[in-house]
C-alpha cells in the first residue's frame, strides 16, 4: 500500500468508509425518528470510526514501512472501548432499566463498521437488514408478548399499616404467578409503593387489584402493562 498517495488500495478503502457512513446513518435515523438518546450523529461516528480503526489496524503500518502485524490487535479494542460508550445511554429509572436498546444498537453500529473495515460489506449490509428488522417489527410482537404474558400491579400503601404484608399474601393466594419488582418510598413519604409483576390474563390483574383494592391500608391501586427495556 502507498503512503496515502492516491494507490489503488485507497479507493477501496474509501469506499468502504462510505459505506459505513451510510449504513449506519440509516440505523442512525430510525434511532433518531424515536427520539433516543443516541441518534444519527451518535451512529454514524461509531460506525466510521470502527471501520476506521479495522482499516489502520490491517493496513496502516505496513504503509509506513512495518513488517505485517496481527490486523485484529487493534480493532480487538473497538470492542472494548464501544462497551464504555453503550454504558453510558443505560440508566436506571425507579427500578426500570431504560437505554438496552439503544446500547445495543450503538454496538452493532460498531460492528457493521467493522464489517465494512474488514471489506465484508455484504456482511455489513445484512447486518444493517437485520437491526433494522429487529428494531422495528420486534416491538409490535413484544406488544403482544405482554399483553398475553402478564401486566405490572403498583399497590400504595401506609407504611405502619401491615397492608403490604396483607397484599403479598392475597397475592400469593390469588393463583397466579407474582413476583416483586419494587418497593420503595412514594412520593411524599407517608406511605410505600409496591410494584408486582403478574404473568397470567389481564383480566385475572384486573380482578385481582379490585380484590387488593378493598383491603385495609391500601390508598391506590394501578395495573400497566410491563415498562419496555
Amino acid at each position: 500500500m502507498e503512503l496515502w498517495l492516491g494507490g489503488g488500495a485507497l479507493g477501496t478503502q474509501l469506499l468502504l468508509l462510505g459505506l459505513a457512513f451510510v449504513l449506519t446513518g440509516i440505523i442512525g435515523i430510525e434511532r433518531e425518528s424515536r427520539l433516543k438518546s443516541a441518534g444519527l450523529r451518535t451512529h454514524i461516528l461509531v460506525g466510521v470510526g470502527s471501520a476506521l480503526f479495522t482499516l489502520i489496524s490491517a493496513y496502516g503500518f505496513v504503509s509506513l514501512g512495518f513488517a505485517p502485524s496481527d490486523p485484529g490487535r487493534i480493532a480487538a479494542q473497538v470492542v472494548t472501548g464501544i462497551g464504555f460508550l453503550g454504558a453510558g445511554v443505560i440508566f436506571v429509572n425507579r427500578g426500570n432499566v431504560v437505554g438496552l436498546t439503544t446500547a445495543a444498537s450503538v454496538w452493532v453500529a460498531a460492528g457493521i463498521g467493522m464489517a465494512c473495515g474488514a471489506g465484508l460489506p455484504l456482511l455489513a449490509v445484512a447486518g444493517t437488514v437485520l437491526q433494522l428488522i429487529a428494531v422495528g417489527t420486534m416491538p409490535m410482537a413484544e406488544r403482544v408478548l405482554r399483553r398475553t404474558a402478564g401486566a405490572t400491579l403498583t399497590v400504595r400503601a401506609a407504611r405502619d399499616s401491615g397492608a403490604l404484608q396483607a397484599v403479598l399474601e392475597h397475592c400469593a393466594g390469588s393463583g397466579l404467578r407474582t413476583r416483586i419488582d419494587q418497593v420503595a418510598r412514594a412520593a411524599g413519604g407517608a406511605d410505600l409503593e409496591l410494584t408486582l409483576r403478574i404473568r397470567g390474563r389481564r383480566t385475572d390483574t384486573e380482578r385481582l387489584a379490585t380484590e387488593v383494592a378493598g383491603l385495609d391500608g391500601v390508598t391506590a391501586v394501578r395495573v400497566g402493562d410491563p415498562a419496555p427495556r
